[in-house]
C-alpha cells in the first residue's frame, strides 16, 4: 500500500502498520493500569502547576508507547542503515528514561533533562561520527564543518528541539500533529534527495505517533509526557542532522522548517520571560496554545467548556504547524528561498502573537465581570501579562 503526497510514493506497509498498533496498543494498556496505579499520571501537584492544561490526573506515559514501536522498528530498518539506527536509539534510550522518570513523579528539574538530551547527542555524535555539518549562515559556515564547533553547535540544536517539543506539548494532539508532520516533511525531504535508507526511518517513527495519537486526540485519554516529547523532538532533530550530514544539497533553513513550531515557540518563551526578568526555563502559561485555549473558554465557549476547548485548540492551530513543514518539503534544496520562508513565518508568528495579545486584553477590558471564577480571573491576568510581555 502506497500513500502518496504530492505524487510522491512513501511506504506506509506491514512495518508502518505495525507500529502503529503496538504503539496503540501499549498507550492503551498505560491507560488502564493508569486507573489502579496512579504513579502512571504524575503528581497531583501537576494539576495546580502554572502550566497545566488539563484538570484530571490522566497517565502522561504516551512516550512508553511510542518508545516501545520506535525500539521494534530497528526490526524494519532498511539493512545499510540498522547497525546505525541500533546504535542511534541507544543513545536515544537514557533522554527517554529521564524523562519518564520525571513523568512517573519522581522530579527532574528541566535542566537537567536538558543536560540528558545533550549528554544523549554527544553519544551519537561519538557511535555515529557526525554532526550538524553546516547552518545556512555564510559566516558561521566557515568554521562548522569543524567538530570544536559544529559538536556543540549540534548538541545545543538537538537538545533545543528537544526541548521545544516538549514546551509545545500542552493541548491534545498538538505534539503529536507536529511530530507526524515533521517526521512525513523529513522522509519526503530524504525522497527527493535520494537519501532512501531515511525514508522508512522517518514514516515508521511518524507511523509510532500516530498510535499514540489515537488515544491522546481529541480527549486525552493519556499524554504524550517528557519521555515522549523529549524523544520525538531528539529523534526528529537527529534525523534532520542526517540528512544534511549525508546530503550536501539539503538547505538547513529547509530542514529548520519542518520542525518551525516547536522551535518558533521556544525562542518566544525565552523572549517573553527575559523581558519579564525570569529564568529561561521558568514555567508560565503564556504559550501559543495556551492563551488560544484560554481565549476560547473566555471569549467564545464559557465557563466549563476545556473539553471543547482544549482539542479545538489544536485544530485552530494545525494549519499553521503543517505549513512550515510543507514549505520546508518544497524549498528543500532552495536555501535562499527556504531562508526567506524561515524569515516570513517567523515574523507572522511573533506579529500574530502580539496582536491576539493586544485583541484579547482590549475585550477583557470591555467585558470583566465579578462572577468570573479565581482561574478565569488568572487566565485574564495572564493575558494581560503577555502584553506587557
Amino acid at each position: 500500500m502506497q500513500l502518496n503526497v504530492f505524487s510522491i510514493p512513501l511506504p506506509f506497509g506491514l512495518a508502518e502498520l505495525t507500529l502503529t498498533l503496538v504503539s496503540v496498543m501499549i498507550c492503551t494498556v498505560m491507560v488502564i493500569l493508569g486507573r489502579v496505579q496512579p504513579r502512571l499520571s504524575g503528581r497531583v501537584a501537576d494539576l495546580s502547576s502554572v502550566q497545566a492544561m488539563h484538570v484530571n490526573l490522566t497517565p502522561r506515559v504516551g512516550g512508553v508507547g511510542i518508545f516501545a514501536a520506535i525500539l521494534i522498528s530497528i526490526l524494519f530498518a532498511p539493512q545499510a542503515a540498522q547497525d546505525n539506527y541500533l546504535r542511534f536509539v541507544l543513545a536515544t534510550s537514557p533522554l527517554f528514561v529521564t524523562g519518564l522518570i520525571e513523568d512517573l513523579g519522581y522530579g527532574i528539574s528541566p535542566r537537567g533533562r536538558l543536560l540528558a538530551a545533550m549528554v544523549a547527542s554527544l553519544a551519537v555524535v561519538l557511535l555515529l561520527e557526525i554532526w550538524m555539518p553546516r547552518t545556512g549562515i555564510p559566516g558561521l559556515d566557515v568554521v562548522a564543518s569543524h567538530w570544536a564547533i559544529g559538536i556543540p553547535l549540534t548538541l545545543l540544536v538537538t537538545a533545543g528541539v528537544a526541548n521545544g517539543f516538549n514546551l509545545i506539548d500542552g493541548v491534545n494532539g498538538l505534539a503529536g500533529v507536529t511530530a507526524i508532520g515533521a517526521a512525513i516533511a523529513l522522509a519526503l525531504i530524504a525522497h527527493e534527495a535520494d537519501y532512501e535508507r531515511m525514508v522508512p526511518l522517518a514514516t515508521m517513527v511518524a507511523a509510532a505517533v500516530l498510535g499514540f495519537l489515537l488515544l491522546n486526540y481529541p480527549f486525552g485519554r493519556i499524554f504524550l509526557g517528557d519521555a515522549g516529547a523529549y524523544t520525538l523532538g531528539f529523534v526528529l532533530s537527529w534525523f534532520g542532522v542526517a540528512i544534511l550530514f549525508h546530503v550536501p544539497t539539503a538547505s538547513p533553513w529547509a530542514i529548520l522548517l519542518t520542525v518551525f513550531w516547536p522551535v518558533a515557540d521556544t525562542l518566544l518563551a525565552v523572549y517573553r520571560r527575559s523581558r519579564r526578568n525570569l529564568p529561561a526555563m521558568a514555567p508560565d502559561r503564556l504559550h501559543v496554545h495556551q492563551l488560544v485555549m484560554r481565549a476560547l473558554e473566555i471569549f467564545v465557549l464559557g465557563r466549563n467548556k476545556r473539553r471543547i476547548a482544549n482539542p479545538l485548540t489544536t485544530l485552530i492551530l494545525m494549519p499553521f504547524i503543517l505549513l512550515p513543514p510543507l514549505t520546508g518539503y518544497l524549498l528543500w534544496d532552495k536555501s535562499g528561498q527556504a531562508f526567506i520562508a524561515v524569515m516570513l513565518y517567523g515574523t507572522v508568528f511573533a506579529v500574530s502573537y502580539l496582536v491576539a495579545v493586544k485583541l484579547c486584553e482590549r475585550m477583557m477590558r470591555h467585558r470583566r465581570k465579578p462572577c468570573l471564577q479565581d482561574t478565569q480571573n488568572q487566565d485574564d491576568e495572564d493575558l494581560l501579562a503577555s502584553s506587557q510581555a
